[in-house]
């Protein structure tokens, strides 16, 4: 068996490419819209209404206890017998989102819990609304908490952007499969393309170590 290097570097730009105009922009935008979700869950399961936070239990409930793929599936082929048709790029961010939403809202709950109390009791004390002290005092705190285990969400989205290529979304394993169909080289383009998912992971890998340390200046031991 020869290693075919004409086609590592002829199928190179593609699988990059979809990187670049598939991967990282639903990473990116499924992300963004997952963390505002989170948050508002992660508040609405702080609330002391049974009623909110019982909505928002159930929902976290549902999308860490089911598959990624399946919340993918339902969205995309399930909703249309129902009469709602998404097409695919918006099938996918709407998954994605929502499967980031469930599980950072834990993140964000645990690093709003973690502020101790009497940050609530200083902020009420100098004249500030409870809304006010969240925004002002609490989130900043909690941030630096939550830093590592959201980077960690964020890794893991990169990676399993993968799955929308099963619904047709054009990314970079998308590109890698086409590839493969058309030249049945399967475990070099599939080899190829975990290594560029291996070198996006490591860059932001690397990014998360530096944004800890710098954070982590303002923490005091």
């Amino acid at each position: 068996m020869t290693f075919n290097w004409d086609l590592v570097w002829s199928s190179f730009g593609p699988i990059v490419g979809g990187a670049v105009t598939g991967t990282i922009p639903l990473t990116l935008a499924s992300f963004a819209i997952g963390l505002a979700l989170a948050l508002l869950v992660a508040l609405l399961r702080l609330s002391p209404n049974r009623l909110l936070s019982g909505v928002a239990r159930f929902y976290v409930s549902v999308i860490r206890g089911t598959p990624l793929l399946v919340q993918l599936f339902v969205i995309f082929y399930g909703l249309p017998s129902i009469g709602v048709k998404l097409e695919p790029w918006p099938s996918a961010i709407i998954a994605f989102s929502l499967n980031v939403g469930g599980y950072a809202a834990e993140v964000i709950r645990a690093a709003i819990l973690s502020v101790p109390k009497g940050q609530w009791e200083a902020g009420h004390t100098i004249g500030m609304s409870r809304p006010q002290t969240l925004v002002r005092i609490i989130l900043p705190q909690a941030a630096r908490v939550s830093v590592p285990p959201l980077s960690n969400t964020f890794i893991s989205l990169v990676k399993d952007t993968s799955l929308a290529s099963l619904i047709l979304v054009t990314e970079l394993f998308r590109n890698a499969q086409q590839i493969a169909a058309f030249s049945q080289e399967f475990m070099i383009l599939y080899l190829e393309s975990a290594l560029v998912y291996w070198v996006i992971c490591l860059v932001l890998s690397t990014g998360q170590s530096a944004l800890e340390r710098r954070l982590d200046r303002y923490v005091a031991h």
